[in-house]
């Protein structure tokens, strides 16, 4: 669709919406007793409709059933200049344009004769306005109907105050300001833009011929590469056949900022990567837009708050949106009932030498069995019963079954515990938490996932140290006062914590080129598929 100009008269679209076949006051000429009819013949229209959303139906009785839409009014006509304007950038943002159906609507507008017929379009106008408000502000998408392992509702904004603003506010000011206000969201779309454009002439050129190069090779295969680079920007034009020293920073970067070990060696993972169709990664930046608008919530992330991307393997404490200590990080496995999910919560406290309560699905699934056969199986931890009593290993649990099995498990704290010396709760019903761990080794892992849902912390002890610095004087040394004692001890948050669990495989960094990381629980799959579904589609500019 066409963009659609702002000043009035200019096309035949516009003219349309300042046409005056929409009258809230009597026309000259017009018997004032056939204006009332139709005045009354509008108003029954509207309220007949807008009891499908509560606050729609208190603005417009409010409003004593005035319109915003459709009056001769210069406010009038500049809202719905305003929303179209804004509707045909829809595709800007990665959204489905057919779903608004603009062009319909603005065909109708000049059908428009009975007072009844302006009614049914004002509702239709606030209805497709707000329809756009939500998808643009918070997302397209309930993800929570495409993937299980999302857990994140979409934030809607109430309909009543996305109305009112229009009547308070200059509607194209609105209009800009319904999509995230944030910077990732912004350089988000910046590198859409930019990505399109460079699919449009002629993407990233031909595929390099060969699964693996290293510094010192020269040959078709490193020109190849070389190409590669220089489309993506990674390297300066040249007409060098060797993988020089330039190429071999040139692939660092590349690695760098695609989650790949840096060693300057565009070995198989790296080559895989670098063959990625822009295409695909156009994909992937579109959803992680959708993503971002989930996080568009009404009180925001919170000024100071733990956000952790899941497929970056990083967790990160952010204050004031600056980055103040970030560590690696393992999450779930990829098989189906290990994922770790996504989801916001409020970290209450922390736990400092942790007992570890084993998943009641970990002990039916791996450890009961080994019961069965041995009752002195997995002897580190302690069987406990529903008083929280120990039960002795002499006796026999052959005869238990999944669902009759009566105890609990637990592994008491020590340097061999599970959750290793401290653990970070935001209570949740997927019982989900970010904590220490005695399998230093995993974490030199490029790919991290480990764990049976849970988020494993690479230097738990100094992210412990932030999370305790604004109400201690001494963080580290109260830390530590407590782990020396070796005794279970909560410590509580006086500044309760936001924890976000997001799940980006494209973000963007302040400075420098896009990040990708694999989507390795396949959710981002699903999302561009539920996306496309919706109407989406790759601009690519190509005939």
């Amino acid at each position: 669709m066409k963009r659609v100009s702002v000043s009035f008269g200019r096309t035949s679209a516009i003219a349309l919406l300042a046409a005056g076949v929409i009258f809230a006051t009597a026309p000259k000429g017009q018997a004032q007793d056939s204006f009332s009819f139709q005045v009354t013949a509008y108003k029954q229209a509207v309220a007949e409709r807008i009891g499908e959303d509560e606050s729609v139906a208190e603005f417009y009785r409010l409003r004593g059933f005035e319109p915003i839409w459709t009056g001769p009014s210069d406010e009038d006509r500049a809202r719905r200049a305003a929303l179209f304007d804004a509707l045909s950038m829809a595709a800007d943002h990665g959204l489905p344009g057919r779903r608004y159906n603009a062009d319909a609507l603005m065909a109708r507008m000049a059908t428009v004769q009975t007072g009844r017929d302006r009614g049914q379009l004002e509702l239709d106008l606030t209805n497709l306005y707000l329809r756009f408000a939500h998808d643009i502000s918070t997302g397209a998408l309930d993800g929570t109907k495409v993937s299980p392992g999302i857990k994140r509702k979409p934030p809607r904004h109430a309909s009543g105050n996305l109305l009112a603003r229009l009547v308070k506010e200059d509607p194209a000011f609105v209009m800009r300001d319904l999509a995230p206000r944030t910077a990732e969201y912004t350089r988000l779309m910046r590198a859409k833009l930019r990505m399109e454009h460079r699919i449009a002439h002629g993407g990233w050129g031909p595929v390099v011929p060969t699964q693996s190069l290293k510094p010192g090779s020269s040959g078709p295969a490193v020109i190849a590469l070389r190409n590669r680079l220089t489309a993506m920007g990674y390297l300066r034009s040249s007409l060098s056949g060797t993988y020089d020293s330039a190429m071999e920073a040139a692939v660092s970067q590349f690695q760098e900022d695609h989650g790949i070990e840096v060693d300057g060696v565009a070995g198989a993972t790296t080559m895989r990567e670098v063959n990625t169709t822009p295409e695909a990664r156009l994909k992937s930046i579109i959803v992680a837009m959708e993503r971002e608008r989930w996080l568009n919530r009404p009180e925001g992330r919170g000024k100071r708050h733990v956000l952790v991307n899941l497929v970056d393997y990083h967790a990160q404490v952010i204050d004031d949106d600056k980055l103040t200590y970030e560590t690696r990080s393992v999450i779930g496995h990829q098989a189906m009932d290990r994922r770790t999910p996504e989801f916001s919560d409020v970290m209450t406290h922390m736990v400092i030498n942790p007992s570890w309560y084993v998943p009641r699905s970990i002990i039916v699934k791996e450890y009961l069995p080994l019961l069965r056969n041995n009752p002195g199986a997995v002897g580190h931890l302690q069987i406990v019963d529903a008083r929280g009593r120990v039960v002795g290993r002499g006796r026999s649990f052959a005869g238990y079954s999944a669902r009759s099995f009566p105890f609990n498990m637990r592994q008491p704290p020590g340097p061999r515990n599970a959750l290793g010396s401290v653990k970070f709760m935001f209570p949740n019903k997927y019982n989900i938490y970010l904590h220490d761990t005695p399998s230093q080794h995993l974490f030199s892992r490029t790919v991290r996932t480990f764990s049976h849902g849970c988020i494993r912390l690479d230097d738990p002890h100094d992210f412990a140290y932030a999370l305790l610095g604004p109400q201690e004087d001494d963080p580290k040394g109260t830390f530590h006062r407590i782990l020396n004692t070796g005794a279970e001890t909560r410590v509580n948050l006086e500044q309760e914590v936001p924890v976000h669990l997001i799940y980006r495989t494209a973000f963007t960094q302040a400075k420098g080129q896009m990040n990708y990381r694999p989507d390795v629980y396949n959710r981002d799959q699903l999302l561009w598929r539920a996306l496309a579904n919706e109407g989406v589609a790759l601009r690519t500019g190509r005939s």
